[in-house]
């Protein structure tokens, strides 16, 4: 199932393959900088770049000796490389290599993240004006509260993505920062140009100051940005499925032919997608509980964060890369009933004028308490009894008395709610913006 709406490219990142690339990469920066400077021979830095490699095999065979990933992968490298090996790694603790390599790993990652919400963002604002002026009800506490439009719900979504988008294009950049610092990150035998120059050359910024590690509230931004993403997606899946209820069916995920709903009743059309995408954003919010957890570490350094990062980084990039394309998918195929949402907006007769016939009373000399308490006492019987608010209105002799039959016609209208729909579009998609 992840492999159907993750891209195979979000999935290669976290590879070993491309971790130790990483890795190499970082450790060859390292190595030109230093032939810059004079002390690493010239012919040694074209072996080295000529014939470094490694093999994920042979590293996993060392580590079952050394118990450790870096030693195991330098070793891996120097059988390639032969004697001028001696120059990899000089200065360098193993966090300078893992940490500087995580950076260009979260980094490619976070680009997938921002191409996804892009083309998500892209689906929000079409279909948010295909749907502008269908009305139906909106609702508090689950309650029918007073009408709005469809396509509201998706440029409040579009919004919302973006503001998200803002958020995770401002996480990538807290993430892309190496160190090349040494043990404690004091440079004791590696100067801090070296460093510059490495992260200069890796696309990244160096970090300002550093332990043995790149400081975890870093991390922790990264990945309480992706919850924060989750948690939208999540906002998103959960209305569907509240409109997808029978009872309600105002919209529903789309059903393919040969799809089934239930191994028990063949009727059943179920919301699927949208529920695996309700469970899923818990499984964000906790990686970034994990991983705030992790920004407090033993003195310069432990490595209780280690074991953490090897799970949430592949698990939370890759999951919401797959939340928000299935999303995206979702949204795409979305089947509509504009005649429930008018059959379900005139469901109480009309109870969500209520507040426009109080504001009129209040207009007509009365207090706000009175006023609320005319309308109230009429929409009870509404509730109680049925028929329409309207009807119940005029055959209130108090109300009637302050409202003629005149004014009492122009409260009930649409296109009172509707009035500044072009207004809330213009301030989320600016002026003169369409769907093209």
């Amino acid at each position: 199932m992840i492999e159907r709406y993750t891209r195979p490219e979000m999935g290669r990142i976290w590879t070993l393959e491309n971790k130790y690339r990483r890795w190499l990469d970082v450790e060859i920066a390292v190595c030109e900088v230093l032939a810059e400077e004079g002390r690493v021979p010239a012919q040694d830095l074209k072996e080295i770049k000529n014939r470094a490699g490694f093999d994920v095999k042979r590293i996993d065979e060392i580590e079952q000796t050394t118990h450790h990933d870096v030693i195991a992968f330098l070793t891996s490298v120097a059988e390639h490389v032969g004697p001028a090996s001696r120059f990899i790694h000089q200065g360098l603790t193993s966090s300078d290599v893992l940490d500087t390599a995580n950076a260009l790993l979260l980094t490619e990652a976070a680009d997938l993240l921002l191409a996804d919400l892009d083309r998500l963002l892209e689906v929000l604002k079409a279909k948010a004006f295909e749907w502008k002026d269908l009305v139906m009800i909106g609702r508090s506490h689950g309650i029918h509260a007073e009408p709005t439009t469809f396509g509201i719900k998706f440029a409040l979504w579009f919004a919302e993505m973006t503001r998200n988008r803002d958020r995770l294009a401002h996480a990538r950049e807290s993430v892309r920062v190496g160190k090349i610092s040494g043990a404690v990150g004091t440079f004791a035998n590696i100067e801090p140009r070296v460093e510059e120059k490495v992260c200069k050359k890796l696309g990244l910024m160096p970090a300002p100051v550093s332990t043995q590690v790149i400081q975890r509230d870093r991390y922790a931004e990264f990945f309480a940005t992706v919850a924060i993403v989750g948690c939208t997606v999540e906002k998103i899946a959960l209305e569907i499925r509240h409109l997808q209820r029978t009872e309600v069916r105002e919209a529903e995920e789309f059903f393919r032919e040969g799809q089934k709903g239930s191994s028990a009743m063949p009727h059943k059309r179920n919301p699927i997608a949208s529920e695996n995408l309700s469970g899923l954003a818990r499984v964000l919010r906790g990686n970034a509980l994990a991983a705030m957890e992790n920004v407090a570490l033993w003195h310069e350094r432990d490595i209780s964060h280690s074991s953490v990062e090897r799970i949430i980084c592949p698990d939370s990039t890759i999951l919401l890369d797959y939340m928000l394309n299935r999303l995206t998918r979702v949204l795409e195929n979305l089947v509509v009933y504009p005649e429930n949402m008018r059959k379900n907006l005139d469901l109480t007769g009309g109870l969500f004028y209520s507040q426009q016939v109080m504001l009129a009373l209040t207009g007509r000399g009365i207090s706000r308490e009175e006023a609320y308490r005319l309308v109230q006492r009429n929409a009870m019987k509404v509730w109680n009894q049925g028929g329409t608010l309207q009807e119940r209105l005029r055959e209130d002799a108090e109300v009637m008395a302050l409202l003629p039959a005149g004014i009492m016609d122009g409260l009930f209208d649409l296109k009172h709610h509707l009035q500044h729909v072009d207004t809330i579009y213009q301030r989320v998609f600016g002026s003169h913006e369409s769907s093209s």
